[in-house]
């Protein structure tokens, strides 16, 4: 491809080479939400990618984007039941389940694809261990999950944008690839869906079920990170009386 791939664009540039500027980067996050909708619901049998990323999204002479790489790639037969013993793709990028159970579909995609709009944004890989020297998260999503929820987003924006961006448009890519994300891939939208809120409809509503089940998860993590406290602390005390008691 003339301008080889997203991940090349965002990272990779060689001096005197444009970036990737704003809507050329809104461009091809619809533009590979269409390609993964033809795959999922239009092509028969439908096709898995599997290792969806920034690396895998190529981009022709005018920069628009074709999805590539179908080395991992399956067929999708609705009679098959079996699951993959040999867990393929790229860390970061791979959905929960898959590395759990084995198990693939077109949600483990959707995963794959949130992350990339997260690269999109931000300009970063899926993950970074140098974020370790700032005490920030080594997954990306994770660290934008954090700013997202400290509404510190203008923070997480790629800098070689150098401000060129609308800051209302980042904050619908970033929630898209939030929902795109979910633990649960049941909870993930359809590709056909991504295309309909990247075109401006039915994210608000998708957005505020997020932030409600988002609150209670996060409100049950905290209760159990108490509990656990509170069990530690008891252990500590019991074991001081006991040691006082020997005496």
């Amino acid at each position: 491809m003339q301008n080889l791939s997203v991940a090349y664009r965002l990272r990779e540039l060689r001096p005197g080479e444009p970036v990737l500027d704003w809507p050329t980067r809104k461009r091809v996050a619809l533009g590979t939400a269409r390609g993964l909708e033809y795959l999922h619901e239009q092509c028969n049998p439908r096709i898995i990618h599997r290792d969806v990323k920034a690396a895998n999204i190529l981009l022709d002479g005018d920069f628009e984007p074709v999805v590539g790489d179908f080395g991992l790639a399956k067929l999708v037969d609705v009679r098959n039941t079996t699951v993959t013993t040999q867990v393929r793709g790229t860390m970061g990028h791979i959905a929960p389940e898959y590395l759990s159970t084995g198990k693939s579909s077109e949600r483990t995609d959707i995963f794959g694809y949130g992350i990339m709009l997260l690269e999109l944004v931000t300009g970063q890989r899926a993950i970074d261990f140098s974020r370790l020297e700032e005490e920030d998260d080594v997954l990306l999503l994770d660290h934008v999950k954090k700013l997202q929820r400290e509404k510190r987003l203008d923070v997480i924006v790629d800098c070689n944008l150098k401000k060129n961006y609308v800051i209302g448009e980042v904050e619908m890519i970033v929630q898209i690839a939030l929902l795109c994300t979910q633990a649960s891939p049941e909870d993930r939208p359809a590709m056909s869906e991504v295309v309909r809120m990247l075109e401006g409809e039915g994210l608000a509503e998708r957005w505020e079920e997020w932030q409600h089940v988002e609150v209670a998860t996060r409100e049950d993590y905290e209760r159990l990170q108490r509990r656990m406290n509170w069990g530690e602390d008891s252990m500590n005390n019991q074991d001081a009386i006991e040691l006082s008691g020997g005496r």
